[in-house]
Parts: structure tokens; sequence; C-alpha cells
């Protein structure tokens, strides 16, 4: 789950960082009423789930409340790397003598938690990695270990910021990690964390990614499921409790496991062709999971062929053969489907299907053969 800038704010203030004030706005009214409160200067900032706001306009200074009214008219509506701005963080104003970058992600190669500390904020971090890879601190974490004051303290001071800025910079790095830890994020960034002219260490903005697989221990993030960004195709799979994300491609992808999922859209790009999507059915391939899932990507208008990849575990190939069978008589598909199955009991789905087998329904022996299928067909 990818949160807005002010609900990331709102996750570390309540973990005890240094944030700005600030109120959420949906409407130019609400944003005019929120800088009367808070006092000009404020900043008035959309709200989206991508980077690139300054660039686009979507992140202005208002001097004064009429400035306000202006900025908000202008950017509600904004497109941004295609987001829609609808909504605002209206928030004060903060003065900047040095901007930093601080994050904590997971390391998977690594099976640690990898921290990256940077007196180079304010820019996005792989124009600094690509530029000056010298200027990132970074530090691997052993998660039973945790983040000593010792360690933070070593790292801060192989990152040559301004010795002013030093002890509070420790001390919102301990806070960080905490938060990324207790908070099951697969993503804590700030960026930029700023020094200002009294020298106080100051979160300036937020962006977090929490593990939707936690929220059984986080009732309250059911908040932040509400204000995901979804399109239509998105929604609907949401909707039928399918992993699934949209892509730009033509052929639609059904797999059963996420490497698998991966591995199908790698394969995809690897004959010449482009996935129309990852979607993940899990261990689930009955009539109405595959349904469900058929059902969402033949709603999208850029899919020409539907490559239906399963590996029998646990999921039997009869019973994978059936709901494929089940679901075609449920769905009116509009792209031929290529199906490869293999793994448990693939003999006997694959005797299921036989009869079933049309110009709108094909098998592939391999995982190869039916990906250049489906380009074939996609094309």
């Amino acid at each position: 789950m990818d949160l807005f800038e002010y609900q990331g704010k709102q996750f570390f203030a309540s973990y005890g960082m240094p944030v700005s004030e600030g109120a959420l706005a949906m409407t130019v009214e609400e944003a005019v009423g929120a800088a009367e409160r808070l006092g000009t200067p404020v900043m008035v900032k959309a709200q989206v789930h991508t980077g690139g706001r300054g660039k686009a306009g979507g992140v202005k200074f208002a001097a004064t409340v009429d400035d306000v009214r202006t900025h908000a008219q202008n950017i509600l509506g904004l497109d941004i790397r295609g987001h829609v701005v609808k909504r605002l963080w209206i928030e004060v104003a903060s003065d900047i003598s040095e901007e930093y970058y601080a994050s904590f992600t997971l390391d998977r190669s690594a099976k640690m938690h990898l921290g990256m500390l940077s007196a180079e904020g304010g820019v996005e971090i792989e124009t600094v990695a690509e530029q000056n890879p010298e200027a990132i601190s970074k530090v691997w974490i052993d998660p039973v270990e945790g983040l000593t004051e010792g360690a933070a303290r070593e790292w801060v001071a192989g990152a040559n910021l301004n010795p002013d800025a030093n002890e509070g910079t420790v001390d919102v790095l301990q806070k960080l990690y905490i938060a990324y830890v207790e908070g099951d994020a697969d993503l804590c960034e700030i960026n930029p964390l700023i020094l200002t002219p009294d020298k106080r260490v100051h979160v300036l903005d937020a962006k977090v990614t929490l593990d939707g697989n936690s929220t059984f221990r986080h009732p309250d993030y059911a908040e932040f499921e509400e204000t995901q960004e979804r399109d239509e195709r998105e929604e609907a799979a949401y909707a039928a409790g399918l992993q699934y994300v949209g892509l730009e491609g033509s052929v639609g992808v059904i797999a059963n496991g996420a490497g698998l999922a991966m591995s199908t859209v790698d394969v995809i790009n690897q004959v010449g062709g482009r996935p129309a999507n990852f979607l993940d059915i899990g261990g689930g391939a009955n009539a109405d999971v595959m349904a469900g899932a058929m059902t969402v990507i033949n709603n999208d208008p850029n899919v020409k062929s539907i490559f239906i990849n399963i590996f029998g575990g646990i999921t039997r190939g009869e019973e994978v053969a059936n709901g494929i069978i089940e679901a075609m008589a449920r769905v009116d598909i509009d792209s031929p489907i290529v199906v490869r199955l293999d793994g448990t009991n693939a003999v006997e789905g694959r005797t299921l299907l036989k009869p079933h087998l049309s110009d709108k329904l094909m098998m592939a022996d391999t995982m190869l053969e039916a990906a250049r299928v489906s380009v074939e067909l996609a094309q």
C-alpha cells in the first residue's frame, strides 16, 4: 500500500518524528480555509502516488491566502504522470539550510534491511546513485540486532552531513527504523530531510509503502486501503481478491504464484511481446477464481491474447482444467487463450481440456512455446 505524503507524515509523527503542521483539502475553499487556520506562508502540495510533483507544477509556495486560492485552482485536476490530483496538503512553510536523503528498505539478496543516507537530498536518489554514488552512505542491518545508537552514529558520520545535523539525524534515523519495522513497511523514505537555520532536523517529505499482507496486525491500516488509487482493471481485480498489476501490453497473463507470474511476464518480453498485466491467482484455480481472472483481463481492451500459465503443486491439474472449462462457459472471452499446464496431475488436466480445444482455446507443451503462440496471436 502506497501512502500519500500527508498519510506518510502522520505515520512518521506517530513514531515521534518532527513533521510540519498541515491540513488536507479536497477543494479550493478547503485549501483556503486551511491556510487561514494555519497562517501563511504555506506550501500547496499535490497528493499523488508518484514522484516529480514539483517539476510538474504540483508543489507551490503561497505567501498569501490569495496565492493559495490560485495554486489550489491550478493544481486540483492536474495530471502528474498519469495521476490526477484530487487532494491537496496545505502545510506550514519551512526555512531550509540544507537538504538530505534518508530511507530504509529491504535488501532481499542480502536478507537484511538496507538504510541509505545522503547529504545530497531534494533530488531523486536514483540520480545521486548514478552521478555520485559515493555520496550515499549505506548500512545493512540484521533484523535480529536492529539499529543501535552506535551504529546510527557511525552511519551518520560516514554520510558527511553538516555537524550541526548529526544529533538530530541520529534521532530521526532511529525512529524511522522503528517505524519501518514495527509498521511492517516495505519502504520508508524522507526526501528531503532538512536542517533548518536554527539547526533543527525536520522531516519535509514522506514516501511510505506498507506491506498489505500485514493488515491483520494493523486494523488502522484500513483507512490507507480506502485511499489506494487503482484503475478500473485493478479495482475489479481487488474486488475479486486477485493479485493484479496493470501493464501496457497486449498479452494477458494468468499464473499461479508470484514467481511464476513474474517469469511469465519476462518470457513474453523475451519472445518479442508485451504483457498486459501481472495476475497471480495463488493456489486457487477453481471456476470462481478463474472466471474472476478472465473477466478482469477480458475487460482490458488492449488484450489481444491470454496466456494461462499454471504449474500445479498443491493445485492439481484436473482442478485447473475444470476451472478453465467452467469459467469459459461463464465469461464471453474476446481473445484467444493459450494454456500451459504442468506439474501435479498435468496429464489428467490436459486430457480434460483436449475436447474443448479450438481457435479460442489452445494448449502448448512448454512455457516458451506458449509464450510464442500468445505473442503471435496478439500481433
